[in-house]
């Protein structure tokens, strides 16, 4: 056997509708990257589960976690636990996180050894309403996310990022996936093998 592997985060970031979760899905179910998952107080979107697509906390809740990162969002607490980033490294040394931009800055500043930052974008940020009208959000809750001063800024790579960001562009699914897959052949090197599906 090689050398032991080094635990990696794949942080990936940018504003609602861009397609950061199907990114990561396609990271778990194409090379066996699970995600670790971060907390929430907004209410779930149809078809949502507490402790696989969040852990949906009530206010109280909500603050008895120990935090890497935490924002208000659209008037609702995320964030993301060490307990729950240690608990997915103990289950394999190469998991995922999605955040917004703030946070994965957080990251950055406390692993960045260990981090790959994905950040997601459109070409015309004008097609981000009909996305997250097709994924089933409120309208209510729609307009208050893209008139939020974090949407606006998460359109935009931050300037702690810029240098260690790998941009994917996002304006159809398999452009975007044969990024990913660009990606993960540059930042997986040969002795840290991923369970990729061949």
């Amino acid at each position: 056997m090689g050398k032991a592997v080094t635990n990696k985060l794949f942080v990936i970031t940018g504003a609602s509708g861009t397609g950061k979760t199907t990114i990561s899905h396609y990271l778990r179910d194409n090379y066996g990257i699970q995600r670790v998952l971060t907390h929430t107080t907004r209410p779930p979107r149809p078809n949502e589960a507490n402790e696989r697509d969040y852990y949906f906390e009530t206010e109280d809740g909500f603050q008895k976690n120990h935090y890497i990162e935490s924002v208000t969002y659209s008037g609702y607490h995320y964030g993301s636990s060490r307990e729950a980033l240690q608990k997915a490294w103990q289950q394999q040394p190469f998991v995922s996180l999605v955040l917004e931009t703030k946070g994965a800055e957080a990251y950055a500043d406390v692993m960045l050894k260990q981090l790959v930052v994905i950040y997601v974008t459109v070409s015309d940020p004008q097609v981000l309403l009909a996305r997250l009208e097709k994924r089933g959000d409120v309208p209510a809750e729609i307009e208050k996310r893209l008139s939020s001063a974090e949407f606006k800024r998460d359109l935009e790579v931050p300037p702690a990022l810029v240098n260690i960001a790998h941009v994917i562009v996002n304006d159809t699914w398999e452009q975007a996936r044969a990024q990913v897959d660009q990606l993960l052949k540059l930042a997986v090197k040969s002795d840290l093998k991923l369970n990729a599906n061949k």
